[in-house]
C-alpha cells in the first residue's frame, strides 16, 4: 500500500499542480507585475512566440480557457501594442494575432525574471535533476 505522505502515494496532477502554483506565483511577482502583465497574457505571448499567426480559438484551446477569456487577453494585449491581429481576413472569421515588436522586445526583457522565478522554485534540485526534470517534462508534453 503506498504512504500518501510520500511523494510516490500522492497523484502526479496534485504534484503537478503544486509545483505550477509555485511557479505561477514566482512568475508573476517576480517578472511580470513589474511590467503589468498577467500570467495568461505571458503565456499567450509566450506561445505567439513560437507560433505565430494563432487565431482567438487556437489559443484558448492551447492555454485550456474559454475563447471569451482568451478574447479578453488578446485585446489587453493589443491595446498595450504587445499583439496584433488584422482587422479582417480574406476567408474565415479568424484574426490572426502575432506579437509586434514591441512584444517581442518585451518576452525578451522578461525572460531573465522568468528564469530566475523557476531556479527559485526549483533550488531543491540539483542542476543535474532540473535538466533531467526539463527533459522528462518535455517528452511528457
Amino acid at each position: 500500500m503506498l504512504d500518501m505522505t510520500e511523494p510516490e502515494g500522492q497523484p502526479l496532477g496534485f504534484l503537478l499542480y503544486r509545483v505550477a502554483t509555485a511557479l505561477r506565483s514566482e512568475v508573476t511577482t517576480g517578472a511580470l507585475e513589474p511590467v503589468g502583465l498577467s500570467f495568461p497574457q505571458y503565456i499567450c505571448m509566450r506561445i505567439l512566440s513560437h507560433s505565430p499567426g494563432r487565431s482567438n480559438a487556437e489559443l484558448a484551446r492551447d492555454v485550456d480557457v474559454s475563447p471569451q477569456a482568451m478574447n479578453m487577453v488578446v485585446r489587453g494585449l493589443q491595446e498595450r501594442g504587445l499583439v496584433s491581429r488584422p482587422a479582417t481576413v480574406a476567408a474565415g472569421r479568424s484574426l490572426p494575432a502575432e506579437l509586434t515588436r514591441e512584444g517581442t522586445a518585451l518576452l525578451g526583457q522578461i525572460d531573465a525574471g522568468v528564469w530566475e522565478a523557476e531556479r527559485k522554485v526549483l533550488s531543491p534540485l540539483s542542476e543535474q535533476d532540473r535538466r533531467q526534470f526539463r527533459r522528462i517534462l518535455a517528452d511528457l508534453g
